[in-house]
């Protein structure tokens, strides 16, 4: 059966979702906001389908396979976050971005076969995905969170503004993802220093050099909001910091090793 078909459905899915979250940012009413729900649910069903088919069922972390299978799960951790704390402006950034990643992976990459994968590193893969999805929705709520905060201080409110929780709120939720995501990074760590043999052959230098460096500055920020209850600017800017030498960490060697030098394992 080909893959073709749900990728669409799930793109469309995607996009229609991020349009029906935005309706309240531009004057409509909210109403659209659980049928929004709805359909990204939908789509993130069918992005784990064609993930499923297309790699066999197994981890891919090839370049864009990876991003998708990325994409997925902060798509599915968006809904989960949206249960408790209603933020539409995540699925207005997310969704649209699960979209075009899956749709990359999908369409325009080449194809690939997952590498074989012992029960260990499988772990160390979950948690270090799971780590990851997790910062990355604190990196877009941080985002949100200095948007907020601008506006506060223009006295200019915006729709943007009064869609998402108050400020307070917003700020507990960015710094409980953060807890959440830098435990997973630190288990992330703690399983790669136990599991991964070979870091030079399979060019993991960096790549751990780099995510100790975010756990440092994540380790930091945490510390210094309980410490000194550090908030506001300082806080969105060490999360994005954070933010960027993880991504470096996860994705920059796969790039340069696999669109730069066209080393594909």
């Amino acid at each position: 059966m080909s893959l073709a078909l749900p990728a669409i459905l799930s793109i469309v899915l995607y996009l229609a979702s991020a349009a029906l979250l935005a309706a309240p940012l531009t004057g409509c009413p909210r109403t659209p906001q659980r049928l929004g729900l709805g359909a990204a649910t939908l789509a993130v069903l069918l992005h784990a389908a064609v993930l499923l088919g297309a790699h066999g069922g197994r981890v891919d972390l090839h370049f864009f396979a990876a991003l998708s299978l990325v994409a997925g799960v902060v798509a599915a951790l968006t809904l989960l976050v949206n249960l408790t704390r209603p933020v539409a402006g995540l699925g207005v950034i997310v969704f649209p971005l699960a979209a075009l990643l899956l749709a990359l992976d999908s369409f325009v990459a080449p194809p690939t076969r997952p590498l074989p994968l012992d029960w260990q590193i499988t772990l160390h893969v979950a948690i270090a995905l799971l780590a990851y999805s997790l910062l990355s929705i604190a990196a877009v709520l941080a985002i949100l969170l200095a948007v907020q905060e601008r506006a506060l201080r223009a006295h200019r409110p915006g729709r943007l503004v009064r869609a998402l929780p108050p400020l307070t709120q917003t700020e507990a939720l960015l710094f409980r993802l953060i807890g959440a995501g830098f435990v997973g990074l630190t288990l992330t760590l703690l399983t790669g220093a136990l599991f991964v043999q070979n870091i030079r052959g399979q060019h993991l230098a960096h790549t751990i050099v780099l995510s100790v460096v975010a756990w440092v500055i994540f380790g930091a920020l945490l510390w210094g909001r309980w410490r000194h209850g550090w908030r506001g600017t300082r806080a969105v800017n060490l999360t994005l910091a954070g933010m960027a030498v993880l991504a470096l960490a996860f994705f920059g060697s796969k790039f340069v090793l696999e669109m730069v030098l066209k080393r594909t394992p």
